[in-house]
């Protein structure tokens, strides 16, 4: 959901496998007709963790905690349908449609309760599974993304942020992801600390989305939001009231979504928090990962 500044020069060549990371293990899982490609860390016995990625990125934008997994956690990190090197889903990248894919997914493997991770869109999609199916999340950590319950007042004065880059990539962003360094270009212009991704790292996820298969899923996230979801949500009932403890934890200097959309006060939850962080951008995870990785241990201990 990041917003981009002027483009960059075109950066490495096309990536056709997965970036390696050290320790991982890898496979493939059909589930509703979806073939995911799945990286896992950590102890295959330990407490799993479903990590959602959003855009523009995939299972790597997880890889300070896959490639040193904290000790009796199993890191779950799925590329979402059509994102990374999974395939295309079956159906429009509806949101809740991809909720019902992590939930095939999750019984393909055989998980029954997760903790739960989730930024950017992979942050909005948790919102969604943990009110569609609280007895799967134990507790949710979204990173940088607001939360389901704002009202058309609380959005209204923050609604041109969204207008600034949405639109432009749902109308065209598959030749802009291909052919273009449009990628790049979002992930530098949404960071505070430009040393917290190299040149390399970048590549890995810009690279990838010149894959048509990729181009087109993520253009279709932003589409079928702005064509269907966005007015079903303005028009429809309040999300339900959340019974799954949950910790925003935001990079306040995000330039796509203000911190104010996912504060605790506007938020109808059991238990909700939201903790800012200063001198961050919108991509938390990469920027402060010894701060997630905190934030996710002390929600680990509670785990049932």
């Amino acid at each position: 959901m990041g917003q981009a500044p002027a483009p960059l020069p075109l950066p490495l060549a096309p990536v056709p496998s997965p970036p390696p990371i050290a320790g991982v293990r890898r496979r493939r899982v059909l589930a509703r007709g979806v073939d995911f490609q799945l990286t896992e860390a950590g102890d295959a016995d330990g407490i799993p963790v479903l990590l959602l990625h959003g855009w523009p990125g995939h299972h790597y934008t997880w890889r300070h905690l896959l490639s040193d997994p904290p000790d009796g956690l199993r890191l779950i990190a799925p590329d979402l349908p059509g994102y990374g090197w999974s395939g295309p889903p079956p159906h429009r990248w509806l949101k809740q449609e991809t909720v019902s894919d992590l939930l095939a997914l999750l019984d393909a493997i055989g998980v029954q309760r997760v903790l739960l991770v989730g930024h950017d869109w992979g942050g909005y999609i948790g919102h969604l599974l943990a009110l569609r199916a609280p007895e799967r999340v134990e507790r949710y950590l979204a990173l940088n993304i607001l939360h389901p319950w704002n009202s058309r007042r609380a959005l209204a004065p923050h609604i041109w942020r969204f207008l600034a880059y949405q639109p432009l990539i749902a109308v065209a962003g598959y030749p802009l992801m291909r052919h273009s360094g449009l990628v790049a270009a979002v992930i530098r212009g949404s960071l505070v600390d430009r040393g917290a991704i190299s040149a390399r790292e970048i590549a890995w996820f810009s690279e990838r989305f010149r894959a048509p298969v990729c181009a087109r899923a993520a253009t279709d996230t932003y589409r079928s939001f702005w064509r269907e979801e966005v007015w079903a949500q303005l028009r429809g009932p309040r999300p339900p009231r959340s019974v799954v403890p949950t910790l925003a934890l935001f990079g306040v200097q995000d330039r796509a979504i203000h911190h104010s959309l996912a504060c605790a006060r506007t938020a109808d939850a059991d238990q909700y928090s939201c903790e800012l962080v200063y001198n961050c951008g919108h991509f938390i995870a990469e920027e402060r990962p010894a701060l997630v990785r905190r934030r996710l241990l002390e929600l680990a201990e509670n785990f049932r």
